[in-house]
């Protein structure tokens, strides 16, 4: 999702939406998502013309006409979006005492993902629609956001009303990946 009107969510939806995604499930208990609301104009922009200059730097790895194609997709809402969360995996959270994380640490970030599915389900059901932002330097957006060591980004999330709603995804409107089938190997 990546057109947002510009009118506010509700007094305290957010919050009930970040409240929903806490009870992800998690690897041990350890709820290691964190979250932080972007809430200074200066910093949006900073965001923004960050994730345009990734863009950009992107659109330059295709041949030409894929380049064009990138080039109109529009893959942000950043100034748009009444809200911005970035979501982080802290990976030395207190709780959950190491437990699952000793032969795949991975989990503590997955757990981040399963928080960040939890809100977009939530957020759906509420006609809010989200919208990840993946074209960034993770480390670049740490050091913008000030987000202590120990976190590494895992998403980056504009959230708001769509603009109008669909049930197909924007990338399939506009030609850029159809929807594959479901592959299910036996073994």
């Amino acid at each position: 999702m990546r057109h947002f009107r510009r009118d506010p969510l509700p007094e305290g939806a957010l919050e009930g939406l970040l409240d929903l995604a806490e009870l992800a499930p998690s690897v041990g208990n350890a709820q290691p998502w964190r979250f932080v609301r972007i809430t200074d104009t200066a910093l949006r922009e900073a965001l923004a013309a960050h994730v345009d200059a990734a863009s950009d730097t992107a659109a330059r790895s295709y041949e030409p006409d894929r380049a064009a194609a990138y080039r109109a997709l529009k893959l942000h809402g950043l100034r748009e979006a009444p809200e911005i969360v970035a979501v982080f995996s802290d990976e030395a959270p207190v709780a959950g005492h190491g437990l699952g994380v000793a032969t795949m640490p991975e989990m503590l970030r997955y757990s981040a993902v399963m928080a960040i599915h939890t809100l977009w389900l939530a957020a759906r059901a509420e006609g809010i629609g989200i919208g990840w932002v993946s074209i960034l330097d993770p480390v670049a957006v740490c050091r913008l956001l000030a987000a202590p060591g120990d976190w590494t980004l895992i998403a980056l999330l504009c959230v708001g009303y769509p603009e109008a709603e669909s049930e197909t995804p924007e990338l399939v409107r506009r030609g850029w990946q159809a929807r594959e089938a479901v592959h299910v190997e036996r073994r």
